[in-house]
């Protein structure tokens, strides 16, 4: 047997109503809460796939962890190289140099970053090796002074797999005529693609010893990349790196080196989620209406089941189930619609993109050019829970009413 209150209160919900408006604002209030429902639980996947997916292409061409000197050169680096290597959640580790020049090839010139690596070492660290669409990382050998250009660097410089390029440092040479750059002509032996641009268009790999070379730095390296078994562990790595590194040598990790990345990422989606939380709200305030109409339209219900015994607490509550089950299905349809969506992004934008011939994200002004999602459990809870209790609390005030209902006022007219 059913409580009686929701026994009446789901058959108010059910039944024809005299008065079609009522219908049309319960119809439109359910709508509301599952678009707002569906809008939050798309856009909150649409950002922790941007998240991820822009986390993992940098982690995929940067080290987890960096040692650096404060001086810009690490002179006893096979020290730093020993102590690295030998923590325990660091699996690989291998010197770097780091520099800024321009390539020029023909009448184009591109200001590019120079980083010297060892192939087989920056193979374990980073995703680099993976990303070459022509040639190989190991064609870059001591001494031949090859280089691996970006994509995108190597279209804007009509660079082509053989071809020599020019490298010009900004470290210069003093003649009787002045202070004159630093000029070395690269061959290019590959070409790479991360699929975001400020890599794509402007880094340029060369073999570590071409690099120590041309900068003038001997047997000193710029610093000792890192990676690790779990990521999420980068700052206590650091930390306990800074107690074993000599003085002028201090540990980084990629949390401080994107955190304002990541700091904006994670404020614009809480921003979003009470943006689009108002969308819900809205929905609730047509509960309100609904319900507040509802009682008007049923005051000589109201007042028959005073008189049968009911008590105020009984009557609050069949309006109370009346408002939550117009809350609940809005609820359901949208939990149910914005998981589909999330789950389905990648075919849904595509398709919307080829129907119109538009592009929603250009490589050209976004770090990846494709709509991600990470659909998460916990988003769906906290988005199918926010919008419930908005609207358990908007049928408080109405069925508050209903319960205030004098039985001999309400059939004086009757």
């Amino acid at each position: 047997m059913q409580p009686y209150e929701l026994f009446i209160g789901l058959r108010y919900t059910r039944a024809k109503r005299r008065n079609h408006f009522i219908s049309f604002i319960s119809m439109i209030s359910m709508l509301g809460i599952g678009l707002g429902v569906m809008a939050l639980i798309v856009v909150l996947s649409v950002m922790n796939g941007f998240q991820k997916e822009i986390r993992a292409r940098i982690l995929g061409v940067t080290p987890h962890l960096q040692v650096v000197s404060e001086n810009g050169q690490l002179n006893d680096w096979q020290h730093v190289l020993d102590i690295v290597a030998k923590q325990p959640e660091v699996r690989a580790a291998a010197p770097y140099v780091d520099g800024q020049g321009m390539v020029s090839l023909n009448d184009n010139v591109q200001g590019v970053m120079v980083r010297g690596i060892l192939p087989d070492a920056e193979q374990r660290l980073t995703a680099l090796g993976d990303k070459m669409k022509r040639g190989s990382l190991n064609d870059l050998r001591a001494g031949e002074f090859n280089i691996v250009l970006g994509v995108d660097l190597a279209r804007a410089l009509g660079a082509h797999i053989g071809d020599s390029v020019l490298l010009i440092t900004p470290q210069g040479q003093i003649t009787p005529a002045g202070m004159l750059p630093r000029l070395k002509q690269f061959h290019v032996v590959g070409i790479f693609e991360i699929g975001m641009a400020p890599y794509d268009n402007s880094l340029a790999l060369i073999r570590l010893e071409d690099a120590q070379k041309l900068y003038r730095m001997g047997g000193s390296v710029s610093g000792i990349s890192g990676s690790l078994h779990n990521l999420d562990l980068a700052p206590q790595i650091s930390a306990a790196l800074e107690e074993k590194l000599p003085r002028d040598s201090y540990a980084t990790d990629w949390t401080r080196q994107n955190a304002n990345y990541f700091s904006v990422v994670a404020m614009e989606k809480r921003m979003m989620f009470i943006i689009l939380s108002l969308i819900v709200l809205v929905a609730a305030f047509n509960i309100v209406s609904t319900l507040v109409m509802a009682v008007t339209d049923k005051q000589a219900d109201i007042a028959i089941l005073r008189t049968l015994g009911a008590s105020p607490r009984s009557i609050m509550q069949i309006f109370m189930v009346q408002g939550m089950l117009i809350g609940l299905i809005g609820m359901g349809a949208g939990v149910i619609g914005g998981v589909l969506i999330a789950l389905n992004i990648g075919t849904i934008v595509p398709f919307i993109e080829h129907l119109f011939g538009v592009q929603f994200l250009s490589k050209e002004f976004y770090y990846i050019s494709e709509l991600p999602s990470d659909l998460q459990k916990g988003d769906v809870l906290v988005v199918a829970g926010m919008s419930f209790f908005i609207s358990l609390f908007a049928t408080l005030y109405p069925s508050w009413r209903a319960a205030k209902t004098q039985p001999a006022e309400a059939l004086r007219y009757e």
